[in-house]
């Protein structure tokens, strides 16, 4: 069946509860907030004053004395008093927090707002993982130096390394570090589902705390989810609450077997399992790939809104009617072309629309992209054919020609660009669904009528291509983004609003 969609959260307020959060949101809200602020600051001197004179070289090592007495218990009181003015007046401890020595590492979730650092607090403010660039941030970068956190950087290919490396460290230390604690979804989400962890947590293959976080609350003011209150909203919204409360429980310890010790992906999928079955909510394979939410429909992962409707965007914005630039892509052949080429072609003057339509498309270690990419994206954009001539041009502009027999097929590397391009679909989640399809002869591919019967008429995989490719418009050429809770989107597909057959391991 059709997963739920984690990355949507709709709040709605019945008149009474918005005339409660009109008169709380003026009188309650601002004093809260601004309290809360002042709190924060106070934070700065003993974040500060534990890193004062330390080398580099000393940081490495877990800090004692003094000044772990002082600036921990200083930092420790001040956050909870912080929590406190924002209205968490509860923090609710079930089960038994492990030692550093049973558990190194704790993973915490489901993780769905940025007031999730709350389950430090009864944890003993654990070691974190974070963005380097947080560094920068005024009094939050102090506090990452204070909690010696292991940072990584998104520009840097090698900090991912480095971080295994020093989580590992830190892991296998024998309890000289403290515990470091992760939210291994990597990002929020509504709640009603795990997200896939990551395995950044389990690498070292030690033990693992489970931390379960929940705000049993009345409404649901917390969630800060992809789409869905933003964070100004969230933060008023949860002041104005008279009381809000946190549930924390610590699962018992897991304990890898040898095969999860050797492969994090698997030891992470299963804590995930465990954890999802204690919170009674499904755990599901829906995760962000670069800036982009995949949700999970049937057996294939899809953008929650691919690229391909950015891009028609952009173009419309552009005074560019797309159904016109496929002249010049040769079937089955590839032609790569620059930047300059794809302005000409589409005859794009404005530099910054040419940097950004260009970016949508997958571009060589040159720099280039196939020209075929374009032209079944702008086909798909103009609204002008039917499915069956798209789906029609799409297997025509990647099916490869055969050394035996004049049949033309569908192979791998074809089947997951049209995925990638038509439904955001990551290109090895598309490659897996190939080999599914073509069970009985792997080596070779999908013919057109096999095509276009996957793509057409199965009862899930046909809806959704006609829920991506028709996307609700007004006029030709100016589609528009269907609404979340529009019937035949593609999160009424994730949440179930069509079922798909039942499938053997389902």
């Amino acid at each position: 069946p059709a997963s739920p969609n984690p990355f949507v959260h709709e709040l709605h307020l019945s008149r009474l509860q918005r005339v409660k959060f009109c008169l709380l949101g003026a009188l309650l809200a601002p004093i809260r907030v601004l309290l809360a602020f002042i709190v924060l600051f106070l934070l700065w001197p003993f974040a500060w004053l534990q890193v004062a004179g330390l080398s580099e070289e000393q940081l490495q090592e877990p800090i004692t004395g003094w000044r772990k007495t002082v600036c921990h218990n200083g930092v420790l009181g001040l956050s909870r008093l912080l929590f406190f003015l924002l209205g968490f007046l509860r923090i609710r401890v079930r089960g038994q927090r492990a030692s550093r020595l049973q558990a190194p590492v704790l993973v915490a979730a489901p993780h769905s707002t940025f007031f999730d650092p709350i389950v430090l607090l009864p944890c003993d403010l654990p070691k974190v993982v974070s963005r380097a660039e947080n560094l920068s941030v005024p009094v939050i970068g102090a506090l990452l130096r204070f909690n010696q956190a292991i940072l990584v950087s998104r520009h840097d290919p090698a900090s991912r390394r480095r971080v295994v490396e020093e989580v590992r460290r830190r892991a296998t230390s024998g309890g000289k570090w403290p515990q470091v604690l992760f939210f291994p979804e990597g990002t929020c989400s509504n709640k009603k589902a795990l997200l896939k962890f990551k395995p950044g947590a389990f690498i070292a293959g030690v033990p693992v705390q489970p931390v379960l976080i929940r705000y049993p609350n009345s409404l649901d003011t917390t969630s800060w989810a992809w789409r869905g209150p933003g964070v100004l909203q969230v933060l008023w919204l949860t002041a104005s609450q008279p009381c809000s409360i946190v549930d924390v429980e610590f699962l018992p310890v897991y304990h890898p077997s040898p095969e999860e010790s050797r492969d994090p992906t698997l030891y992470a999928n299963n804590v995930q399992r465990v954890m999802a079955q204690a919170l009674g909510i499904p755990a599901t394979e829906c995760e962000f790939v670069g800036s982009l939410p995949v949700i999970v429909v049937g057996r294939l992962k899809v953008a929650l809104e691919p690229q391909l409707w950015e891009l028609g965007k952009v173009l419309r914005k552009a005074g560019l009617s797309p159904g016109y630039v496929d002249a010049g892509a040769e079937p089955g052949r590839s032609r790569m072309i620059s930047q300059e080429e794809f302005a000409r072609q589409l005859q794009l003057s404005d530099p910054q629309t040419v940097a950004g339509a260009f970016g949508y498309f997958q571009q060589d270690t040159k720099g280039l992209v196939d020209f075929r990419d374009v032209a079944l994206a702008l086909a798909a954009l103009d609204g002008g054919r039917s499915l069956e001539e798209l789906t029609r041009l799409a297997f025509e502009l990647f099916a490869e020609e055969q050394a035996e027999g004049p049949d033309r097929l569908l192979c791998k590397d074809g089947f997951s660009t049209i995925l990638h391009l038509l439904l955001g679909s990551p290109r090895s989640a598309a490659a897996a669904l190939h080999a599914e399809l073509c069970q009985a002869e792997p080596s070779r591919g999908l013919s057109l009528c096999q095509f276009q019967n996957f793509s057409l008429h199965d009862p899930l995989y046909g809806k959704l291509f006609s829920t991506y490719l028709r996307p609700p418009h007004t006029s030709r050429g100016t589609s528009q983004t269907p609404q979340a809770s529009s019937p035949g989107s593609p999160t009424a597909l994730a949440n179930g609003t069509v079922q798909a057959p039942k499938q053997k391991g389902d």
